[in-house]
């Protein structure tokens, strides 16, 4: 990674940039729109691209990633690809071929980041989101500890510079931490995080363990009607939020992401709109005071967009517990 870009060092001394761009769509949006939005965000300057194998979008990122080195606007050096390991490929033996597959469906060597998605295990197969013939879900019982030793396999064989997990709770985190042989560390935990569940008491385990926090939903999410209650409160219409904007002539999605940045989250900012994209990188250009920072603080209400419901009958489900 160039030094000239706002990053955070990982554990493994590797630097993530410190805001990334989101791709996780619903079956709502057209996969073209994806391709489209990062064409425009790494135009814009977006040198960290989250995607997962499970968003079914690793080809259009790829082409995307592609058509811009080869026209000279970034170096492959100079990206940081990070893609997910999805819990229906969980068992040891399943690791390696599934990250094969998002490394030839990106158009990449290796990825900067790969990540377990989620702590649960599903039934191996074809399907993303296995049911029953009654539409239950099927899970799995690996041990995700089994998984992680795969993960440092495939770091080792250089298909991934740096691995860590994605909605662990600090229990899990702690479980993996303390796994008899443990070769690396997970160098994230991403999670949903943002001004109405601002993770604090995750976010202080994981300094104390030297592991970054990434954010998706920084900026309340994109709304979803697949996979957001539409009741839910719009975070960016915020009163409060709203007015430390005005007070800092900044928008709310901006003061909402340098919140997070402030607390040394990495925050991933999902847009399609050009001029948004752009907005949202302007983040490093300014400070929010103390007091605001405290007046921002008094909004998290542990709210959550993204529960996560089809794993919830799980022993490993992340969720129950407070952090």
């Amino acid at each position: 990674m160039s030094s000239k870009h706002h990053c955070v060092k990982l554990n493994d001394g590797h630097f993530i940039p410190a805001l990334g761009f989101g791709t996780s769509i619903p079956n709502e949006v057209p996969k073209s729109k994806s391709l489209e939005a990062v064409h425009l965000a790494i135009d814009a300057g977006y040198h960290h691209i989250d995607t997962a194998s499970a968003y079914q979008i690793e080809e259009e990122i790829g082409q995307a990633i592609q058509s811009k080195i080869k026209a000279g606007v970034v170096k492959r050096e100079d990206m940081f690809i990070t893609t997910k390991l999805w819990c229906t490929c969980f068992r040891p033996e399943l690791v390696k071929p599934a990250l094969e597959k998002s490394l030839k469906n990106l158009q990449l060597d290796y990825a900067d980041l790969y990540i377990m998605h989620y702590p649960v295990p599903m039934k191996s197969g074809d399907k993303y989101l296995p049911v029953d013939d009654k539409g239950k879900w099927l899970l799995d019982t690996v041990d995700f500890c089994d998984t992680w030793e795969m993960l440092e396999k495939c770091k080792d064989a250089g298909l991934v510079k740096s691995i860590g997990v994605s909605n662990f709770n600090h229990k899990q985190l702690e479980r993996l931490l303390n796994k008899p042989g443990l070769k690396y560390k997970p160098v994230c935990n991403q999670v949903e995080c943002h001004l109405y569940m601002n993770q604090s008491k995750l976010l202080d385990y994981c300094k104390s363990k030297d592991i970054v926090l990434v954010a998706y939903g920084a900026l309340g999410t994109q709304r979803y009607k697949e996979w957001v209650d539409q009741n839910s409160p719009v975070l960016l219409d915020d009163p409060v939020l709203c007015d430390v904007a005005k007070k800092n002539k900044r928008s709310p999605a901006l003061i909402a992401l340098r919140y997070l940045v402030q607390r040394e989250v990495v925050p991933l900012a999902q847009s399609f709109k050009e001029n948004e994209m752009r907005e949202n990188l302007q983040v490093f250009e300014f400070q929010l005071s103390p007091e605001d920072m405290k007046t921002l603080d008094g909004l998290n209400k542990n709210f959550r967009y993204l529960s996560a419901e089809f794993l919830a009958g799980h022993p490993e489900y992340p969720f129950s517990e407070e952090y």
